[in-house]
């Protein structure tokens, strides 16, 4: 089994990719942000942590995690953030190097993927086999957010600014795939690098 990390900037088309990666091969693929939410959960590691941090007010009346009432508690605090994200993260990277883990011991699949916007920033290199950076140029990106998110430009930039800069990304990723244009192009990327193991889905 080979362990592959997917990352890239907002707006690269990473789902998609993942979709794709998914209908070709025997794979899990495993979604940071879908992690961190099962472990935001009642009962789960980070939950009461995360309360008692931010307060009773961002529970909802079910006992779960208010994830509108949490973004607005943390919104424009950067320390809050950070000291919130000194939760999540660690505790979304030690799930996922456990699954990982398993999946080895299991022995049945020829993938897994883990896709994470964080991959370089939080250490994912030292327990994946493989990097994939997924690009797509600024515009291509741009467009997407506006069309299939209804985000601003003013929202766009934010998030755009407080992410790795491309240089960051070729050098810690060995594979790029390249996004900006057709899909049939990304496809054909993909399939020439899974090369005999593209198409052999069980």
């Amino acid at each position: 089994m080979k362990v592959v990390g997917i990352t890239g900037g907002v707006g690269a088309g990473k789902s998609c990719i993942l979709e794709y990666l998914a209908d070709r091969t025997d794979c899990r693929i495993i979604i940071a942000d879908q992690v961190a939410h099962r472990l935001e959960e009642p009962g789960e590691v980070c939950y009461k942590q995360i309360v008692a941090m931010l307060g009773r007010e961002i529970v909802a009346p079910d006992g779960s995690i208010d994830r509108g009432r949490m973004a607005t508690r943390i919104f424009g605090d950067k320390e809050m953030l950070l000291r919130v994200n000194e939760i999540i993260h660690p505790a979304v990277k030690a799930y996922i190097t456990q699954e990982i883990a398993k999946a080895r011991e299991e022995g049945t699949l020829r993938y897994l993927f883990i896709e994470a916007a964080l991959l370089i920033e939080d250490g994912y290199g030292q327990i994946v086999d493989e990097m994939w950076y997924i690009h797509a140029d600024t515009e291509a990106r741009r467009e997407r957010l506006r069309k299939d998110r209804g985000y601003s430009d003013e929202k766009i930039n934010k998030i755009m600014q407080g992410q790795l800069s491309e240089e960051a990304f070729y050098r810690h990723c060995p594979v790029v795939i390249e996004n900006s244009g057709e899909l049939e192009s990304v496809y054909k990327q993909i399939d020439e690098k899974l090369g005999e193991d593209s198409c052999q889905k069980q």
